[in-house]
């Protein structure tokens, strides 16, 4: 039997449709769209302990492809650790090829030096993940304990072993390392649960 032209490209459309793969989570208000990444960096911003790690979403847990901390010695001057902590961050990008960061959001602190100090940990960071072309975003370090632990409030300990559980780690990661896996975690987390609000893209 045979069929029109017109019947022929419907069924192309029909077949094509069936192998389409599923369509990455939209939120409209901010143009968030996850899915479509696989290997995620997080960083904890601090001049003497950047933390960082680096997962990949998989089944049936997400792995650890590299996690640790960035330390600068005590008696290092600021420039020294930011150039430091540019130049591990940047030799992580270019080693475990992440397609965004995520990044512990900006906290308010009473001591204004301190808040100085950690933004120019946090604009080391951002500048390398920025230059790499990753999609960079931000969560409150209340979430991230509220996501991982279940409790915004959570103490460091906790947060290390329940990143422990998750990603099947022989031992806790290091405090700063910790955080940063959180974050990555996190934002996985982010892809799979309804209704849970985008993180902010910066």
């Amino acid at each position: 039997m045979g069929i029109t032209v017109r019947q022929f490209e419907q069924i192309q459309k029909r077949l094509q449709g069936g192998v389409r793969t599923a369509a990455p989570v939209l939120d409209q208000t901010r143009g968030w769209s996850a899915s479509a990444h696989q290997v995620i960096l997080g960083i904890d911003p601090s001049l003497r302990g950047t933390g960082y790690g680096v997962i990949r979403a998989a089944r049936p847990y997400p792995q650890t492809l590299v996690q640790g901390a960035i330390s600068c010695p005590a008696g290092w001057d600021r420039s020294r650790c930011l150039v430091k902590i540019a130049q591990s961050l940047r030799q992580t990008v270019q080693q475990y090829r992440p397609t965004v960061c995520v990044i512990e959001g900006i906290f308010y602190a009473q001591n204004l030096q301190t808040a100085i100090i950690m933004g120019e940990a946090r604009g080391a960071s951002l500048l390398c993940a920025a230059e790499a072309g990753l999609e960079i975003y931000e969560i409150a370090t209340r979430k991230v304990k509220q996501a991982i632990v279940g409790y915004g409030a959570a103490q460091k300990l906790a947060v290390a072993k329940m990143v422990q559980r998750m990603l099947r780690l022989a031992e806790p990661p290091g405090p700063d390392a910790a955080d940063a896996l959180a974050l990555a975690l996190t934002y996985i987390q982010g892809q799979s649960r309804y209704g849970l609000s985008a993180p902010r893209r910066i």
